[in-house]
């Protein structure tokens, strides 16, 4: 059974005072995502991801379609205690410390007293904001800090799955570095994320699928790694080298794109059999191999297409 099931899912909203017209936010969206996984959500601004995040949430309600999460359907409310959710622009009451915050949100989940004041502990060290901050008033926090405290308390009720939209919103590289650990030791964890961002290097180094929606509609699914393939040219390799120059190696090496790049030259060639021919043409060039790998568009690559 899919963690996340989507189906022909579609919202429209009206807009204009006087002569109101609709316009289509999400277009027949259908998507199942499975369990124990981190799935990446890309779109451009307005391509319809935080609109899927809402309505999965029930914060808004689908023109069409239907989805189910853990085997319910959204609009059951019993399926809300078992999933997590940071949104895109968390709001808090600001006089709240983030220590009373997330005891709060552990006691609508039933945490005894007790449990509450270690569910709070334990969540404010893991998302590693400083032990000094945990009593002072959140209207003092900065951006990053309250993303902090957003993580913590998407996690409060040890959820199956949670739904995080853009969770690096607002950290330094320091602290993206640590979020982005904090949501792999989720899937370890067992559990399954739907995560939602902008930051593109951390897609890739997260994410097992990846689905990219444009203007409402699904453009692409599946694997990243066979998502990333050259449909043109899949057997592309390329080898990085050090010690020659362009000139000196295209004297023994007739064929094949090379470039010259800062840190050495990048040979490009159509097959894996063209490998040893050149590594005959570095030897006798005086080159050395640094690295040799199949040739894959970017993610960013993959987005712009």
């Amino acid at each position: 059974m899919p963690a996340v099931e989507i189906t022909n899912l579609t919202k429209d909203y009206e807009v204009g005072f006087w002569r109101k017209r609709k316009v289509r936010a999400l277009d027949d969206l259908s998507l199942a995502i499975d369990e124990q996984q981190i799935f990446g959500f890309l779109g451009a601004n307005g391509a319809g991801k935080t609109t899927t995040l809402k309505l999965l949430m029930r914060l808004i309600f689908p023109t069409s379609g239907s989805a189910r999460i853990l085997g319910h359907d959204i609009g059951d409310v019993r399926m809300h205690g078992r999933i997590g959710y940071l949104p895109e622009n968390p709001y808090f009451y600001d006089y709240l410390t983030a220590r009373e915050l997330l005891e709060y949100c552990a006691e609508l989940f039933g945490f005894s007293a007790a449990e509450r004041r270690k569910r709070a502990v334990d969540l404010l060290a893991r998302v590693k904001l400083d032990e000094k901050s945990w009593d002072t008033q959140l209207r003092k926090f900065s951006k990053g800090m309250l993303q902090r405290v957003g993580l913590a308390q998407s996690l409060v009720n040890d959820p199956e799955i949670v739904f995080l939209d853009e969770p690096m919103s607002g950290l330094d590289p320091v602290g993206r570095r640590e979020v982005r650990d904090l949501i792999a030791s989720l899937r370890d964890d067992g559990k399954t994320v739907f995560m939602c961002s902008h930051i593109l290097s951390d897609i890739e180094v997260l994410c097992d699928h990846v689905a990219i929606l444009k203007r409402g509609r699904l453009a692409q699914v599946g694997h990243l790694e066979e998502l990333r393939q050259r449909p043109n040219d899949p057997h592309q390799m390329e080898v990085l080298a050090t010690g020659t120059d362009a000139t000196t190696l295209r004297q023994h090496l007739s064929d094949g794109e090379i470039t010259p790049t800062p840190s050495g030259l990048r040979i490009e060639i159509s097959a894996e059999n063209e490998i040893e021919r050149v590594l005959a043409a570095l030897r006798k060039a005086g080159g050395k191999v640094v690295s040799i790998q199949p040739v894959k568009q970017s993610l960013e690559e993959l987005f712009l297409e």
